[in-house]
């Protein structure tokens, strides 16, 4: 099997990026470059933009285009970064490849578009061969939550097959995460997506990093957890999924508007840009920004008002 490159580069506390919005619902792209530089400056391993987490969800194809192209500049190969596309048909999703490679991306994210399953092992292999051959292509395995025997059956062949393809995002988790990092993880990068437990699960099986949301406002904490996977000091590891991660989690999963509402709060609570998301997402009022404010002043990890 082909190692690739890109699996020591992709390996780590990985950061996702959070587009911020203006209260107008305009694209912030001054606090952009500065998550940008935080992230890096924290030791962030590489940057992810997502289908999720970038809100593609709430831009036009060509606000994507502006945000990767920022994005890439503001991180000028300091540390790789990943592209992501926005579930187009092969072609477009090419021309988007061919487009994120000029501007200097290392990797594209590829979510192929499967309305009622309509694609098959076969046509998603057709897929992102075409596309890397264009840019190295990470997998998104959220295609693969209702029909995990596809997901694995399409890794297969990928990974034999496909040697563009270099990366896994894994947003399934579980036993189907375990499976596949086995599958793959001796030869791809395999992150886990969401939580440093869902890393911590599948680490032993060859997953090789994580999705950290604690990279994007507090790194020493994604730090204190690597340090210990990377001593196999697993007591320590489960201490930080304990103390932060999971109180974290149980903080902004509840909130109206669901826990990216509490991920956006957050980026103003540590003084990287504001709350707001454009509409029709709910952005978290003064109430709920105290008291997620409060709970970091708990930990320790703010004092006083920012």
């Amino acid at each position: 099997m082909t190692v690739h490159p890109l699996r020591a580069a992709l390996s780590g506390p990985i950061a996702s990026v959070h587009t911020p919005f203006l209260q107008d619902g305009e694209i912030d792209y001054p606090s952009l470059r500065r998550m940008v530089d935080f992230a890096v400056e924290g030791q962030a391993a590489a940057l992810m933009l997502t289908f999720g987490n970038s809100l593609y969800s709430l831009l036009s194809d060509a606000e994507v285009m502006d945000v990767t192209r920022v994005v890439v500049a503001q991180a000028a190969r300091r540390v790789p970064v990943v592209a992501a596309d926005r579930a187009w048909a092969t072609t477009q999703t090419v021309d988007f490849a061919r487009a994120c490679r000029d501007l200097g991306a290392d990797v594209l994210m590829v979510l192929p578009p499967d309305w009622a399953g309509s694609c098959t092992v076969d046509t998603l292999v057709e897929h992102y061969a075409a596309v890397a051959a264009e840019l190295p292509v990470m997998v998104v395995t959220n295609l693969f939550a209702q029909s995990q025997p596809r997901g694995l059956a399409t890794s297969t062949r990928l990974r034999d097959e496909v040697p563009g393809v270099v990366a896994v995002k894994d947003d399934v988790c579980g036993v189907f995460g375990r499976k596949l990092a086995t599958l793959v993880g001796s030869s791809w990068a395999v992150l886990a997506g969401g939580q440093k437990q869902n890393h911590f699960d599948a680490w032993p099986y060859g997953c090789t990093g994580y999705l950290s949301t604690f990279s994007v406002f507090a790194p020493q904490i994604a730090q204190r957890y690597w340090q210990a996977i990377q001593r196999e000091d697993r007591a320590a590891a489960v201490a930080v999924i304990q103390e932060f991660d999971m109180p974290f989690f149980d903080q902004i999963i509840p909130l109206p508007g669901g826990f990216d509402a509490g991920i956006h709060a957050t980026l103003e609570i540590f003084g990287l840009a504001q709350r707001w998301r454009r509409k029709p997402y709910h952005s978290l009022g003064d109430v709920d920004v105290e008291r997620l404010r409060l709970f970091f002043r708990e930990k320790g990890l703010v004092t006083g008002d920012l």
